[in-house]
Order: structure tokens, then sequence, then C-alpha cells
């Protein structure tokens, strides 16, 4: 592959420069949070409606030993290679800039796709309190987050701790108002199907597990991009593994609360196909049977939850934005930065396209899509994490992951589940998927491959290990 060698390395970067040292390890667990917490409040309730709550149960509980074992491998990555790539640069490391450029790729579909989901979570919620929804409610969200991110990171990060903190305030809110109510009953009021091997808890079967899988992923999925604010974090070796751990085992906790309580206050019947799954809970005949207090309160504050996630997703496509377009692999503008040091590019650009995808309505197909892609990445992190410790036994790691190459295999098998599973629900999500991955690789092929950036952090971070193999190789 052709490395670009007629840029000043200094003049290049001096156009590039992220804001350093904004974040330490309290600021990288909200983040985390921020990142996941909307699908606490809607989403994953869709699963209900594909396995059932023992369907849905099961599914999660595998996505939850998936992701806390993908967390501990990424925690060792992003320790030693510490670039705003995030997976991109682990990939770039252990399989060239190729193996890097589809994992970027990969995340970069799921970081744009997930907020446009979100979007439309946010008009349901909106449309339940105000009736308000449609195109006005997503361009509004749109165009005042990418605006405060357009201000600065360090407001940024800020301001998404203080929404984080009060959309886990409304999940309290729920989960006390939602315990008086609960019955174990409730949990199974979905009517099996009556084929061979359905029950009250899989009344879709076994195979119901499976289409539940990229759901249950909703209660996790974007964590992993936590290390993509690595050039912008106080001491990376140290801040990062205990911002990502510290993250997921909030979520853990949260994913668990919301699982049982939710559909077992409410029905899992009544929030199976709510794009308000809290809300149809609290005024569901099982609970409290119409509109109260409480649900206007949750309502309100539950909103912090979808703008958390919403907000700090915008943060993660913009730096992945940034690191491939840093590089070389996608058109170089986007990566230049304001005075204020933000890649503006970078952030409104997939912002514009994220708005458009938005006025689908499909909320449920957007999540598969970004789980697809999600997917993919996952799958391309966890190989890099085994084949880095065979290739590169001897590479300083800060951090290391507990069972070490056993714990991203096993992240790896699961993440193959998870890629099934997502063309099992619906096979038209691969067809999206596979044409933005036909053209992005076009692009690669044609033009980006012979025009890389050997300055750029991920770049040089390969280019180093490959010289010193050929030193050491003589």
């Amino acid at each position: 592959m052709a490395v670009e060698k007629d840029i000043s390395g200094e003049a290049y970067l001096a156009k590039r420069q992220l804001r350093a040292g904004t974040a330490g390890w309290p600021l990288l667990v909200g983040l985390g949070v921020a990142y996941v917490i909307s699908g606490d409040f809607a989403g994953w309730n869709f699963g209900l409606a594909q396995g059932g709550w023992g369907g849905l149960l099961l599914a999660t509980a595998l996505m939850a030993v998936m992701y806390t074992s993908m967390v501990f491998s990424l925690a060792e990555l992003s320790a030693t290679i510490p670039a705003a790539g995030g997976g991109y640069g682990f990939a770039r490391r252990a399989f060239g800039p190729l193996g890097g450029f589809l994992t970027g790729t990969a995340i970069l579909l799921e970081y744009a796709v997930a907020p446009a989901a979100i979007a439309v979570f946010v008009g349901a919620y909106l449309d339940s309190l105000m009736g308000l929804s449609g195109w006005p409610v997503s361009l509004a969200f749109y165009l005042l987050f990418v605006g405060v991110h357009l201000y600065g990171v360090g407001e940024a990060l800020k301001l998404m701790f203080v929404i984080t903190a009060l959309a886990v305030a409304a999940l309290i809110v729920f989960i006390v108002a939602m315990v008086p109510h609960f019955q174990v009953s409730n949990l199974f009021d979905i009517v099996p199907t009556g084929d061979a091997g359905t029950s009250s808890f899989l009344p879709f079967g076994v195979l119901g597990i499976w289409a539940a899988i990229p759901f249950g992923m909703w209660f996790f999925l974007a964590v992993e991009g936590v290390p993509l604010a690595a050039e912008e974090t106080r001491d990376p070796a140290r801040n990062m593994p205990k911002g990502m751990i510290g993250a997921m085992l909030v979520l853990l906790v949260l994913a668990a609360l919301m699982l049982v309580l939710a559909p077992g206050g409410g029905g899992a019947a009544a929030i199976s196909t709510a794009g308000d799954p809290l809300i149809a809970a609290l005024e569901s005949p099982a609970a409290y049977g119409g509109p109260t207090m409480v649900g206007t309160i949750v309502n309100i504050t539950g909103l912090a939850g979808l703008t958390a996630s919403f907000f700090s997703i915008i943060f993660a496509y913009s730096r992945q934005v940034f690191a491939l377009s840093r590089a070389g692999y996608i058109p170089r503008f986007l990566s230049l930065t304001s005075k204020r040091k933000t890649p503006h590019y970078a952030l409104v650009i997939p912002g514009t396209l994220g708005f458009l995808l938005s006025l689908t309505g499909e909320g449920d197909l957007l999540i598969l899509i970004a789980v697809f892609g999600a997917s993919i990445s996952y799958v391309l992190m966890m190989a890099a994490h085994i084949v880095l410790r065979i290739k590169e036994p001897d590479m300083a790691r800060p951090y290391r992951t507990p069972g070490g190459t056993f714990t991203s295999g096993l992240a790896l098998v699961l993440a193959v589940l998870a890629l099934l599973a997502g063309v099992l629900v619906n096979p038209v999500v691969i067809q999206y998927a596979a044409g933005f991955y036909v053209i992005m690789v076009l692009y690669f092929m044609l033009v980006s491959r012979h025009r890389l950036v050997a300055h750029a952090p991920e770049e040089e971070f390969a280019l180093i290990e490959e010289a010193e193999r050929g030193l050491a190789g003589n």
C-alpha cells in the first residue's frame, strides 16, 4: 500500500489538532454510559416481539457476555494504541491498511445510523408528551447538538455528563414506580405461537432467541466508542481502562433492571412494539392504567437519555471520520479542525446524512443496520486483539485483558453470532450494508490506498512497528 510522502507532517497535522487532556476517567465513564443509555429508554423492547421475554432475556445475557469480554479487550488495545481512530487504529496495526479501513468503515456505518434511530425514538417520546413529531424534531436535534460540538469538546463532554446524570435519574424514578406493580406473570403474557418448542417463556421458540439478539445488543451498543476519545484524554494508558470498565458495570446494572421491571410491571405484550416503552409500561392496564405525574416526569427526563446518546454518538462519528480522513482513507478535508479544535466538516456532513436517514421513521430497521455495522467491527477488533497478542507479544501493554485471547476469542464468536442474527431478523439489512461497503471499498482500492498519510498517528504507529520488525529480521 502506498503512503503519501509529499505532505509536511508538521504543517498537515497542525490543521488537524484535537484538544488534548480534556477528559479524565469519570468523564469517560459518563461518555460510555451516554453512548448507550438511550437503549434503556427505547429500542430493546422490540426484542420482546421477536423472542418474548425469555428469548430477549437469553439474548441479552449472551450480549452482556460479549460486550463485557470486548470491553476488557478494548481496554488493553486503547491503552496500548491511544489514537482517535479507536478500532480502526487497532485493526490497522494488526491487519494493515485494508483491515483498518474495513473496521473503520463498519464503525462509521454504526455511528452514522444510530443517531438517526435515536432521533426517531425522540420523536415518539415528544409525540407522547406534547404531540410533536416528524422531521422538525429531528432537524432541531441535529442542529442543536451538532452546534454544541462545534463550539468545543470540553463544553460538549461536560454538558453530556450532566444530561446523562439526568437520564440515570429518570431511570431510577421509573424503576421505583414500577416495583409495586411487578408481577412475574406480566413477563409471560405474550401468547405462544403454538408451534413445536414454544412456551410462555419462549413464545416464538428457540429461533426467537436469535431474532432478539440485535435488540439485546441495544442495551450496550456503542460503549466500544470510548477509545475514540483517546487523543482528548489525560493519561489514556491509565484512564481508558478505568473509563471503559466503569461504564460497562453501570450499563450491566441498568440493563438488568430495565429488562425485568419494564415488562414485569407493564406487561411484555403492552410494550413490545412501543416507540416509547417506558411510558407504555407506566400507562398500561397492568400498572397505572393511564397518564400519571410519574409518567410525565419520566417522559420529560427520559428525553435526557435519548439526548445523551444522540449527543455522544455525534462525538463518536465525528472522531471516526476525523481519524479516517486524517490518515487519507476518506477525503482529507473532513479532518480539518477549527480554531476551537473541533472537526467541523466531520460533524456537519455525517450529521446531514443522519438527518436524512431519520426521515424514514423506521427506528427498528435503523437499529438493525447499526447493529450489523457494529457486529462487523467487533469481529475485526477482537481478531486484532488476538493477532497482536500473537504477532507482538512483547508490545508494551499498560493494561492486560483478564483471560487474554480466550476473552477476546469469546467476544469474537459471539459477535459472529450477532452478525448472523441481524441477517435472520431482516435480510434487507445486509443489502443496505453491502451497498455501503461496496462503495467504500471501491473508493479505497481506486483512490485512497494511493493517498495514505504517513504522519497520521495510526499510520505512524504501524510504520514504526513495521520498521522495527524489519530491523529485527536483519
